[in-house]
């Protein structure tokens, strides 16, 4: 018997509002607070809570990198 073929495709790991908090070194009032201003990394709302696309998180960090002197 063989293993199942396997895409190449892996969904974004979506992180909980305690991962991004600990990424960040924030508090997770912040990343609320953050979130209903429309700033910090983009957010999905699943039911109740809040989660964090791996990438947008990664590409907030980006865009809020100081620039190489």
């Amino acid at each position: 018997m063989t293993a199942p073929a396997t895409s190449g495709w892996q969904p974004d790991p979506l992180l909980t509002v305690d991962d991004v908090a600990a990424w960040l070194g924030k508090p997770k009032n912040t990343l609320y607070a953050w979130h209903s201003r429309g700033k910090g990394p983009r957010a999905i709302r699943v039911g109740n809570t809040l989660r964090y696309r791996r990438s947008e998180v990664e590409q907030w960090l980006d865009a809020h990198t100081d620039p190489e002197r």
